[in-house]
């Protein structure tokens, strides 16, 4: 297992991962991505319990599922990272015929992948119809999902959350990642969702909240108190609070970075406050 300072100099590296391949095609989703970087982070090098090798049945090991999927370059970078494929794939994002388009696909078989996500919503569905796969295969291990915020307000989502809490789903967990803002705004504007934990709570779900969802320790530990609730009947829903665009002071706090690259010299400022870990693809 990786110690914390090997986590924290991974994160930088994402960061700057992020930041390249959006700025190179001046295109992609940089803002939600570099707030989930520590969790993705976390979760691939510490939280999930992953085998070598990637096969689609997942059987024997935890499983993830990306539902917000336009934070594909974070998703991407950590894969690499971790292995999965070779860091300098990076370098094809989002150009022609490359395997690394902006929204996650499986039709090319990228290891790690496992759905096509993008159409926001869907991925609960999914993920509790592999959760509960698990638990036909007498598969002991969990499923763990990422969600927007925002993406909350597609109802797909609700049908699922009341699904699992019915079905007794208790070996999910599904992480929202709550920064406040959407590609039009807070949001809070856009369409307010009240209390989301209490939503989850009268849903019939667990919840967990990490209030530090960019402090890697932080989220290893709530992450472990969410693990403890499964097996008990209930599905379980941790609420990560972030900061979109964490790491990079101008694109922190806004929305405006939600799918908006870096001009060159953004790009060098942007670097300059994640300076180089673990080597560039």
């Amino acid at each position: 297992m990786p110690n914390t300072q090997q986590l924290e100099d991974l994160v930088i590296q994402v960061r700057r991962d992020i930041l390249r391949m959006v700025h190179k095609v001046n295109s992609g989703h940089p803002g939600g991505s570099l707030g989930c970087t520590e969790f993705m982070v976390a979760l691939y090098n510490e939280i999930m319990d992953r085998k070598e090798g990637f096969d689609m049945d997942g059987i024997g090991e935890d499983l993830f599922f990306l539902s917000n999927g336009h934070i594909s370059p974070v998703f991407y970078s950590v894969l690499a990272r971790a292995g999965y494929f070779p860091v300098e794939e990076l370098n094809t994002f989002r150009l022609i015929d490359s395997r690394l388009q902006g929204h996650p696909t499986t039709h090319e078989g990228l290891p790690g992948v496992r759905i096509a996500s993008g159409s926001l919503g869907q991925g609960m569905s999914v993920a509790l119809g592999a959760a509960q796969a698990k638990k036909l295969n007498n598969d002991a291990h969990l499923v763990y999902s990422l969600h927007g915020d925002g993406e909350l307000q597609e109802g797909q989502n609700w049908e699922a959350i009341m699904y699992a809490a019915a079905k007794k789903v208790d070996n999910i967990i599904a992480t929202v990642d709550l920064n406040g803002q959407q590609i039009d705004g807070a949001t809070d504007e856009v369409l307010p969702m009240g209390n989301i934990r209490e939503k989850f709570e009268a849903f019939g779900w667990t919840v967990v909240e990490i209030e530090e969802g960019n402090n890697v320790e932080a989220i290893i530990k709530g992450m472990a108190e969410a693990k403890s609730k499964t097996g008990q009947g209930k599905p379980v829903c941790v609420l990560l609070k972030t900061i979109m665009g964490n790491g990079v002071d101008f694109m922190m706090y806004t929305h405006e970075w939600h799918g908006k690259a870096p001009n060159d010299d953004q790009l060098e400022n942007g670097l300059s406050q994640n300076p180089e870990t673990l080597g560039d693809y």
